[in-house]
Parts: C-alpha cells; structure tokens; sequence
C-alpha cells in the first residue's frame, strides 16, 4: 500500500468505519457511478480528487453493466506504485505525477451513516472493497480571482476493486483499450446498457467543470462511439446529460 494512503487496508467488517469517523457521520468518495447516482440521504456533495490512484475500465460486471455469461465493464482505482508495474498502452499520457483521480464526495449524516454503509454494501458487492484515504476537497464557488485557499484533506470511504479480486482484469489482452471498448458496446445488465455507463462517466465529469476529464475515458468514448455509429452514440450521449441532471436533482431534493 502507498505510503500516502494511510489506513487503506480492506475492511470488510461494515462497524469499522467508526474507527475513521468517530462522530458517527460518514464521508464517501465517488469516482464512478457514485458522481451521477449518489447514495441516499447526503446533504453535502463536494468535488475534489484523490490522489495516488488511477483510473481504469479494468473491473469486470457480471450484473450491473453486464451478466455472468457477458460481463460488462466498469471502473476501479488501482494504486499507483501497483499500476506502473502493469503494461498499460496509455501510461504515457498519464501527465500527473501525484495520479489523481476526480471525482465527489458525499457527507452522510450519522443518523443515516449506518444505513448508507449496509446500501453501499449491497450496491458495491460485484467484487469492491471498503478503503479510505485522504479527499481533497475543491471550491467550485470560488470567483476567478478570488484569494486561494486549499481546503484541508478529508478521511473518506471509498470502494476499490482491487487487483486481487475476481472481476479484475487480469489477462492483459483483456485491458487492451480496443478490447474494452469492444466489451463495452455490446455489453448490458440489470442496470441497463454498458454504454450508457461510460457516457454517464465521461458527462458526470464534465460537469464537475474541474478540468477533470479522463484520458483513459475519453479514449474509451471516442472508440465505443466509433464501433456504435454517429447517430446512436450522440442520442446515447444526450440521454446521459439528461440523466444525470434528472438524478443530481432528484437526490439533492431528497436530501433536503
């Protein structure tokens, strides 16, 4: 584990998270279908990054975005140190020396905290393991030219698909770009089309407006958009940026 990732160990039993949230209220970072569908009961959702991680279509879904017989494809965060030991054909264009993933944080307030885990819980099974680490928080309200101020770090709770759990891509002709996008176009599961999820991703970053797009993500669209056609990919796309301001709004009413 990195060393700036302090206190990053699994732990699979749910009642520890108390010993990183002592007050009983609950931080969780999202860096995939987190940022366009949040978990119940938030009243805060703050952008920022992580740092130490990258991001990659290198998990397997066997339900959500795809079946047992045809998994799917989603996102998980691989440790830095880990990830450079692994061949990666777009390692080159990963520019940041620190590896920083984008993505949101939500506060979950301790009369929901442990209700929110069991969800996540559920939600996460397919493979994803409870870790935490260090959020840096970032201020979209700011002006332009407002004084800078760096907000400080906050402990959140976020799932990891590990490299040592059974959906991760190990075969590197799986990782293979191409390959992925493949799977992606033609892969669907219980929460509909693989496609709609990466464009959901590549939207719901967007709109963070955080100078936070993904190399890997982007590539991945530019490919599936490729192998689906221009007229299909658009009119997926559009329906994304319609979902994703339906669902941010509908949970952020909820959560008042």
């Amino acid at each position: 584990m990195g060393s700036a990732e302090q206190g990053c160990e699994a732990l699979r039993d749910g009642r520890t998270w108390r010993n990183y949230f002592p007050k009983g209220d609950l931080w969780v970072f999202g860096y995939g279908s987190l940022i366009w569908k949040p978990p119940p009961h938030y009243d805060q959702r703050v952008p920022g990054y992580i740092n130490g991680y990258v991001r990659r279509f290198w998990q397997a879904s066997n339900d959500h975005r795809g079946t047992p017989e045809n998994p799917g494809r989603v996102v998980t965060v691989i440790e830095r140190d880990f990830w450079e030991t692994l061949d990666d054909p777009l390692a080159h264009l990963e520019s940041s020396s620190t590896a920083t993933v984008w993505g949101a944080a939500y506060h979950i307030p301790a009369s929901h905290a442990e209700e929110v885990h069991d969800y996540l819980d559920i939600r996460e099974i397919n493979g994803y393991t409870v870790h935490y680490t260090p959020f840096h928080p970032v201020d979209t309200s700011k002006e332009p030219n407002a004084e800078e101020s760096t907000p400080s770090p906050i402990v959140c709770m976020v799932y990891i698909g590990q490299p040592t759990n059974p959906q991760f891509l190990r075969d590197l002709a799986q990782r293979d770009q191409q390959a992925v996008a493949e799977v992606i176009s033609r892969s669907q599961g219980n929460s509909g089309k693989n496609t709609e999820y990466l464009y959901l991703l590549e939207k719901s970053l967007d709109g963070l407006g955080l100078g936070s797009a993904d190399v890997h993500v982007t590539d991945l669209v530019r490919r599936v958009k490729a192998l689906e056609g221009v007229e299909a990919a658009a009119a997926e796309e559009a329906k994304a940026e319609r979902d994703i301001e339906e669902a941010l709004h509908h949970s952020a009413v909820g959560s008042q």
